[in-house]
């Protein structure tokens, strides 16, 4: 298997806390891909014409799209439920729980597009604002669910990391911890878990 990544992808991230949490990281060979808004890359829009990481190229050529698709296909690879509950109440929880974080982390990255790379007489921040609210508000939701910070590690709580840690990386004084303590603790606790360190983004 192939992955398209770029090291400072929360998506990609995602994906590859998985694999190694799984133990399938050996069996993929990642390579490093770069996609930005309004810079064509003909090749990469073959792969897929949306254009995003990361992408999963199976062995056979076959195309998986989607981290959180990527995700489950890596559950069903290790033999199911690992991250994502196979069934019942929980299922829907952890899976509503990283739809959530996935909305959360989209309006980051339009956030980091329209202030950090659109042009300044160009952009409209009243959309950014509302579009960084939309995060904001949902990592206060998320500090107040004691039972998702501390049940065993899933794919949510993977997004949880991967939205924190892009808010270290790309918004770096927002302050998220002095606000948010709760969420504080727990991704400070998960940072001792290998796979969130090792797939940290670079230093800025």
């Amino acid at each position: 298997m192939k992955l398209t990544f770029s090291p400072a992808s929360p998506f990609a991230r995602k994906v590859r806390i998985a694999a190694i949490e799984l133990g399938l990281i050996d069996k993929i060979e990642f390579v490093t891909t770069s996609v930005a808004p309004g810079q064509p890359n003909e090749e990469y829009s073959r792969i897929t014409p949306l254009k995003k990481l990361p992408v999963l190229i199976l062995d056979n050529g076959e195309v998986i799209l989607d981290s959180y698709v990527m995700t489950e296909y890596f559950d069903e690879l290790a033999g199911g439920g690992k991250l994502i509950p196979a069934s019942g109440p929980a299922r829907w929880k952890v899976k509503s729980d990283h739809s959530l974080l996935q909305g959360m982390l989209d309006s980051m990255l339009l956030c980091r597009y329209e202030n950090m790379v659109r042009p300044e007489p160009l952009r409209w921040k009243a959309w950014s604002d509302d579009h960084w609210n939309r995060a904001w508000q949902g990592m206060a939701r998320f500090e107040n669910q004691a039972e998702m910070l501390a049940r065993p590690f899933d794919i949510a709580q993977i997004g949880l990391v991967c939205v924190l840690g892009y808010a270290d990386f790309r918004f770096p004084d927002c302050g998220w911890r002095k606000a948010y303590p709760k969420l504080d603790a727990f991704h400070e606790k998960m940072l001792a878990r290998p796979s969130v360190k090792i797939s940290a983004p670079p230093p800025a």
